[in-house]
């Protein structure tokens, strides 16, 4: 499973979905280093620096750096994915799940209108 960083903020903030990023968590869930940092910027804009440097400890999950193919794979979907309004980093998440063959987990329903056209399962987590 491939967590994107609304599935990882749903847990952090133990929102409805939580209980399902626990449970992919457990199960060796993994995410992008640019997902990661969509989720630390969060707690910095809030004024959470120190929770921010502390948040990887915090996630027991395999972050993934983004490399020239996970790059090449989220360029790749820009034209599928742009009537659905995903981001640069919602596309590395998706090309980490196409890559390594895994689900991508999320909060955003828009990522199931593009599902099929980049080749990724989808779950939702509420």
């Amino acid at each position: 499973m491939v967590l994107d960083a609304s599935a990882v903020l749903a847990l952090l903030l133990e929102e409805p979905g939580a209980d399902r990023v626990t449970e992919a968590i457990l199960a060796g869930a993994e995410m992008t280093t640019a997902n990661f940092a969509e989720v630390a910027t969060k707690y910095v804009l809030r004024g959470a620096v120190a929770e921010a440097r502390a948040l990887q400890a915090r996630l027991p999950v395999t972050l993934v750096a983004v490399d020239q193919d996970l790059a090449l794979r989220a360029a790749l979907m820009a034209q599928a994915t742009r009537p659905a309004g995903l981001s640069l980093g919602d596309r590395l998440c998706l090309a980490l799940a196409q890559r390594s063959r895994s689900a991508a987990l999320t909060a955003d329903r828009g990522w199931l209108a593009v599902a099929e056209a980049v080749g990724v399962v989808v779950e939702m987590i509420r």
